[in-house]
C-alpha cells in the first residue's frame, strides 16, 4: 500500500451532543485515557498531514482549550450559526486556504508577494472525520487514502454494513459499477432507501479543488434545514468526478457516540482491543474482564496483570513485574520484577525488584529505590526512598529522604507540616528507627543511627547514635483493684490472682497476696540512667510527694 500524506485533516467537533445529557461537551468525554476528540487528533496526526483543522462551536472555549493543550499546532475554526456538517467544512476550507496563503506569503520573496499569496490555496487530499468516532484507526484511513489516490477519485467515502441502519445516512450505489450515486439521510429517505443496510460513516477523502467547488453550491433544501456535507458527493458526480466507497467490516471502529450507552460499549471494546494487543506482545492478563489499560500505557514482556488492575495515563511497567490484584496506577513507573499489590498510586516510581502493598497509597513524588519496600497501610508523598530501604507497615512518610538499606519501624510518621509550611525529614543509610516514632521536621537522622520505640525525634540524631525520648517503665501493682473496683478488668485481675493461688501457693503466701492487694502501694521511682537528661528524672518521691533539690527548688 502506497503511503499518501493528505494536505489536511478536518475534525468536526462542533456538535452539542444533547443525548449525552452532560455539562461536559460530548467530544471531551474520555475513553481509554483520552477524550473522543483526542482520539480523533491522534489518528489525524498519524497520517502526517500538512495541517489539522478542528471545527468548534458548542462550549467553544472548553473544547478549544482542550484541543490546544493536546495539539498546539491544530488550526481552530469557529462554525457560525448556520447548522450542518457542510457548513462546518465550508468554514474549515476557508481557514485552510487562508493558512495556505499566509504560508506562501511568508515563504515568497520579490515584489509580487501579495499576488502569489492570493493565488495560493490548499491542494491535494482533504480527509474529513468526526470528533465522536473514537475507535477509528490510522490504518483504516491510510487504506481509504490509498484507494482514493489509486483510483483518481473526486470523493471517496468510508462505509460499513449494519443490520439495523435506522438513524444513519444510506449509501446509494450505481447498479453495475458500484460507484456512489449519493448519500440520503434518514429523514429524507423513502421506504426503499431506508431498507439499505450500507451506511455512511461520515469519514471522507475529498480532492481539495472538488470540495471547494461543491461547497460553494450547497443549499439547505432538506428536512432538517441544514447544510449537508453528503450533498457534495452528488455534486461531484454531476461534475464528472468519480465518487467511490471503501467498505470496512469493522463496524465498531466507525461507530459514533451519541449517548453514554454507546460510550460504554466503545470504551469496553477499546479496552478489549488494547488488552488483546498486549497479550499478543507477551503480557499476561489473568482476567481481561476486570482489567483496564489506557492507550498510552506501556507494558514490557512477561508483565502480569492480576484481576482488578487499572493502569492509567502514561504508566510504564517493566519486564517481569506483577501488578494487582485490585490496583490503580496513574502515571506510575514500575521497574522490572517489581510487585505492586492492592495499591493506589500516581506520579510515582517503583524501582526494580521493589515491593509495594498491600493497601499502600503512593502519592505524587514517591520514588522507591530498587529492592525497596512500601508495605501494608503505608502512605508516601514526595518521598525519595533509597535502594533496599523498607517502610513495612502503618506509617506515613511525606516530604522525606531516606537513604539506602534503612528500616523504618511500624506506626512511624514524618511530621512535615507546622500549620504554615512543609518541612523535610532526612534519614540516612543503614538506619534503624523504632516503632511509633514521630520525626518532627526539619530533622536529620544520620547514617547508621538508631531510635528507640516511641521516640519523638525533635533534634538531629548524629550518625551511629541512639535516640530515645521516653523514661523507664514502672508497674503500679494493685492499681486496678483500688481505682477501678467492680469493673470487668478488676474481676479479671482477681480471677488471675485466684488462679495463681490455686496453682500451689501456701496459705501464708495467699494471705500475703491479700494484704498486698489492700495495702497502700508505694510508688517506685524509675532508676537513674548514666547520662540521663534531667527532664527524664521522676518528679516525685516514694510517697508521691513532690521532691526538692538541694537549693530547695521543685
Amino acid at each position: 500500500m502506497v503511503t499518501v500524506r493528505p494536505a489536511a485533516v478536518v475534525v468536526l467537533a462542533a456538535g452539542e451532543g444533547t443525548r449525552m445529557r452532560s455539562a461536559v461537551p460530548k467530544v471531551l468525554h474520555p475513553l481509554g485515557g483520552r477524550s473522543m476528540v483526542g482520539h480523533a487528533l491522534a489518528t489525524a496526526r498519524a497520517l502526517e498531514p500538512q495541517r489539522v483543522a478542528v471545527v468548534v462551536r458548542h462550549e467553544r472555549d472548553l473544547v478549544a482549550a482542550h484541543v490546544l493543550e493536546i495539539d498546539p499546532d491544530a488550526l481552530l475554526v469557529d462554525q457560525d450559526d448556520i447548522p450542518g456538517t457542510g457548513r462546518a467544512v465550508q468554514v474549515a476550507m476557508s481557514a485552510l486556504d487562508a493558512a495556505a496563503q499566509a504560508a506562501t506569503a511568508d515563504a515568497a520573496t520579490g515584489s509580487d508577494v501579495a499576488g502569489a499569496a492570493a493565488e495560493s490555496v490548499l491542494t491535494g487530499a482533504v480527509v474529513v472525520v468526526a470528533g465522536d468516532v473514537p475507535l477509528l484507526d490510522a490504518g483504516t484511513l491510510r487504506e481509504l487514502l490509498a484507494a482514493h489516490t489509486a483510483d483518481g477519485n473526486a470523493v471517496t467515502v468510508l462505509t460499513t454494513e449494519v443490520p439495523e441502519p435506522t438513524g444513519y445516512g444510506r449509501i446509494l450505489r450505481e447498479p453495475g459499477t458500484g460507484d456512489v450515486l449519493g448519500i440520503v439521510e434518514e429523514k429524507d429517505a423513502d421506504a426503499e432507501q431506508r431498507a439499505i443496510t450500507e451506511i455512511n460513516t461520515s469519514v471522507y477523502v475529498f480532492d481539495a479543488a472538488v470540495l471547494r467547488s461543491a461547497l460553494a453550491r450547497l443549499g439547505r433544501d432538506n428536512a432538517q434545514g441544514e447544510v449537508y456535507l453528503t450533498d457534495v458527493l452528488a455534486i461531484a458526480r454531476a461534475d464528472g468526478g468519480h465518487v467511490r466507497a471503501l467498505r470496512t467490516d469493522d463496524r465498531l471502529s466507525v461507530e459514533g457516540v451519541n449517548d453514554r450507552v454507546q460510550l460504554a460499549v466503545l470504551r469496553a471494546e477499546l479496552n478489549r482491543r488494547l488488552l488483546e494487543d498486549w497479550m499478543r506482545e507477551g503480557v499476561t492478563v489473568v482476567d481481561p474482564a476486570s482489567t483496564w489499560v489506557d492507550v498510552d500505557v506501556e507494558l514490557a514482556r512477561d508483565v502480569t496483570l492480576l484481576p482488578g488492575t487499572q493502569l492509567h495515563g502514561a504508566t510504564v511497567v517493566g519486564e517481569g513485574a506483577t501488578v494487582g490484584p485490585d490496583t490503580t496506577l496513574t502515571d506510575v513507573e514500575v521497574g522490572a520484577r517489581a510487585t505492586v499489590v492492592r495499591t493506589h498510586g500516581s506520579l510515582s516510581v517503583v524501582g526494580e525488584g521493589a515491593t509495594v502493598g498491600p493497601f499502600a497509597y503512593l502519592r505524587p513524588g514517591t520514588d522507591l529505590g530498587a529492592d525497596g519496600k512500601i508495605g501494608t497501610f503505608v502512605e508516601t508523598k514526595n518521598a525519595q526512598i533509597g535502594t533496599g530501604s523498607k517502610i513495612p507497615h502503618l506509617s506515613y512518610v511525606g516530604d522525606a529522604t531516606i537513604g539506602e538499606h534503612s528500616n523504618i519501624g511500624a506506626a512511624s510518621v514524618t511530621v512535615n507540616f507546622d500549620g504554615v509550611n512543609k518541612h523535610r525529614t532526612v534519614i540516612g543509610s543503614h538506619a534503624r528507627t523504632g516503632s511509633d516514632n514521630m520525626f518532627v521536621a526539619p530533622v536529620v537522622v544520620g547514617d547508621g543511627a538508631y531510635t528507640g520505640a516511641g521516640t519523638v525525634v525533635r533534634r538531629d540524631v548524629p550518625p551511629g547514635a541512639l535516640a530515645v525520648s521516653a523514661g523507664s517503665q514502672r508497674n503500679i501493682e494493685g492499681w486496678v483493684a483500688r481505682s477501678r473496683a467492680g469493673t470487668p478488668a478488676a474481676e479479671a485481675a482477681a480471677r488471675a490472682r485466684g488462679t495463681r493461688d490455686v496453682a500451689g501457693l501456701s496459705p501464708q503466701a495467699r494471705a500475703e497476696l491479700e494484704r498486698a492487694a489492700t495495702a497502700a502501694v508505694p510508688v517506685t521511682p524509675p532508676p537513674r540512667l548514666p547520662g540521663q537528661p534531667a527532664q527524664l528524672d521522676d518528679p516525685t518521691d516514694a510517697t508521691g510527694a513532690a521532691t526538692t533539690t538541694e537549693d530547695g527548688q521543685r
